[in-house]
């Protein structure tokens, strides 16, 4: 299984990526820079977080504009594997690969620290190796975090068991006070309908080396390969 790596202006969390699943995972892995017009033939394509291409104007909205995303969404379309991470999230959701839209937090603050998740969906090809309702721990790292979605959009995402990541405290309670963005109903992260295609916003190629003192993430990557 080969991997590709979108790199946009001012990434940073591409090399976070490529090191996790070139020297960690030992699989192929190659980056793609936003300009080309071609997924050099990867099965599975990763758009980053931790960039500010166009986030002025507003996150990922330019950068849906960039020549590759027009061959990821043909890639996505037909059944391909991608995951967007954070600014990556923000992507898929300005594209129209994935439903909603990230807005700033509801304390208008950048938040960045450890967060609690909960498991909602393990039957999906990004989260088939954790248990149904585990709670791991991600950081986090984002202004705009903030998942939106209409009502009737919202009981689609529950109706086609969508919702693949809450957050949550340390027990795995929804509440009020573990949604570090106003996120609606605690949402951290989706599926598209055909579930080839998910967005988080929380980081897991951050947390997958014991050196950095949690696993937790590497699963994410190790369920794509063993799908």
């Amino acid at each position: 299984m080969k991997f590709g790596i979108v790199i946009f202006p001012g990434s940073n969390c591409d090399y976070d990526s490529y090191y996790l699943l070139k020297n960690v995972l030992r699989v192929e892995t190659e980056f793609l820079f936003h300009k080309e017009n071609s997924l050099h033939n990867c099965d599975v394509i990763i758009l980053p977080g931790g960039f500010s291409y166009g986030d002025y104007l507003r996150c990922g909205a330019i950068a849906r504009f960039s020549p590759i995303m027009k061959e990821v969404i043909k890639f996505a379309n037909e059944g391909g594997t991608v995951i967007g991470i954070c600014n990556g999230f923000q992507i898929l959701c300005e594209s129209g690969l994935l439903p909603g839209v990230l807005s700033k937090n509801n304390s208008l603050k950048f938040q960045c620290f450890d967060q609690t998740l909960k498991i909602v969906n393990n039957k999906t090809r990004f989260t088939n190796l954790y248990n149904e309702n585990e709670i791991v721990t991600f950081p986090i790292a984002h202004g705009e975090g903030n998942f939106i979605i209409d009502e009737t959009g919202l009981k689609e995402l529950y109706d086609n068991n969508q919702i693949v990541l809450k957050y949550c405290d340390n027990y795995g309670n929804i509440t009020l006070e573990s949604n570090p963005n106003g996120s609606i109903n605690n949402i951290a992260g989706i599926c598209n309908k055909e579930g080839n295609v998910f967005g988080l916003m929380p980081h897991p190629e951050r947390c997958s080396e014991a050196i950095l003192g949690n696993t937790d993430g590497i699963k994410i990557f190790q369920s794509i390969l063993n799908n």
